[in-house]
């Protein structure tokens, strides 16, 4: 952890020790952050010293992480299956895009692309994963559990099992079956992998944890609980974001704006951070993107509350939804998610479950690429964003399709096929 200054809360700020392995601040539950020391490696690192462009995986950003791969103690312990450096997709001739005059990209992190990295699991949850699981190496964590919606799941045990670390995988039971499936067989065939299910969504998967795993010893890799590791992976695509073709020689500069679909909303945060510690190296200015945090109709606690002005969601009644990782009740970063959406002069909007599975047909007939139901979720979206201005001509505008479709059969076979 070579320029990892402290842990702080993103609530009330107190800060601790970032040798200290914890869970939530314990001042006022609240997620934790890791606090990169900007400055010494600004001194440590000058120029591009920090950065290895040549490594086709998200650790390409080396010193900026919460464990650096230049660093050789740090490198022993970190757990990387190529994951991250995913390409972004220009939309070319999309009538929305098209009849407004706006530049429309698509970020895949579902499939892999010739020449770029590709997440193992197919999913945008293996950034946050590689350096939760590599974190936890580095603690001398030996047994890890994790509530989910499914593809958490999928990911922690992926890297759990590179690293040797056991590994509980709790989900709903309606968990697309691909992603039940494989989970379902790995722990069959391994001593170090379970799996418990049950009914509900992530609310009811938690308290299962916290009754039963917590209490043997297990270390909680919730989204949010774990002290920042899962934003410290995930805001590695606020750096791709700003990374030009050649990051030596060319700016770096971040989109008008961006499209996420929001569960926890962990790569929110991420990408704020991002974008301070860029603009802290002196690589892009204060210019934000408008944050748009797109929701399932079904299930929508941060759009509630956004349209309400509260500061923070109150846990809503879980409703049905193809984008199963969008049906999260409510989440404990919520407050910092909506606190990021009015700092950028964002919004959060709600679609619908026909407007989903249109878009995902839509985009795979149009451009043969093959996005998930969170992902068509943030096309969706688009006129809703044009209509409250939020989108202008020239802007660059940059969606996010945060995992493979075939992790969702067969529930969308008949979208496509």
């Amino acid at each position: 952890m070579s320029y990892v200054k402290n842990l702080r809360c993103t609530y009330c700020g107190t800060e601790y020790s970032s040798e200290q392995l914890m869970n939530l601040c314990p001042e006022d539950n609240r997620p934790l952050e890791l606090i990169i020391d900007i400055d010494r490696i600004s001194e440590d690192k000058p120029g591009f010293s920090w950065y290895r462009p040549e490594i086709k995986s998200l650790w390409r950003f080396g010193s900026l992480l919460g464990l650096d791969i230049n660093d050789a103690a740090d490198q022993k312990n970190i757990v990387s299956l190529g994951e991250g450096y995913t390409p972004e997709i220009h939309l070319q001739n999309h009538p929305i895009a098209s009849k407004y005059n706006f530049n429309l990209y698509l970020k895949d992190e579902g499939q892999p692309h010739k020449g770029w990295g590709a997440n193992p699991t197919g999913s945008f949850k293996d950034r946050g994963m590689t350096m939760a699981i590599s974190m936890a190496k580095h603690f001398g964590v030996s047994k890890v559990v994790v509530p989910t919606q499914g593809n958490a799941g999928d990911s922690l045990l992926e890297y759990a099992m590179k690293a040797g670390i056991e590994s509980v995988v709790i989900m709903p039971d309606d968990t697309p079956m691909p992603i039940l499936g494989r989970v379902s067989a790995l722990a069959k065939m391994r001593d170090d992998v379970t799996i418990e299910l049950v009914k509900g969504t992530i609310r009811e998967a938690a308290a299962l944890m916290k009754e039963k795993y917590l209490p043997q010893g297990y270390f909680n890799m919730a989204t949010f609980q774990e002290p920042g590791w899962r934003i410290d992976g995930k805001k590695t695509l606020g750096y791709e974001l700003a990374e030009p073709e050649d990051g030596l020689t060319q700016a770096w500069r971040v989109p008008d704006v961006i499209l996420y679909p929001t569960g926890g909303g962990t790569g929110i945060l991420g990408m704020w951070k991002a974008f301070d510690e860029l603009e802290a190296l002196g690589l892009i200015d204060a210019k934000r993107p408008k944050i748009i945090s797109v929701q399932a109709k079904n299930t929508a606690p941060v759009v509630d509350a956004f349209n309400r002005g509260d500061a923070d969601t109150t846990a809503v009644a879980a409703g049905e939804t193809l984008a199963v990782g969008l049906n999260v009740p409510g989440g404990v970063g919520h407050f910092k998610v909506l606190d990021i959406l009015r700092q950028s002069a964002g919004m959060a909007i709600a679609v619908d479950e026909e407007a989903i599975s249109r878009n995902l047909t839509d985009i795979y007939k149009t451009y043969g690429i093959w996005v998930c139901p969170e992902g068509a979720a943030t096309i969706a979206a688009l006129q809703a964003v044009i209509d409250q201005g939020l989108i202008a001509e020239g802007d660059k505008v940059v969606a996010f399709n945060t995992g493979s479709f075939e992790k969702y059969l067969p529930n969308v076979r008949d979208l496509i096929f």
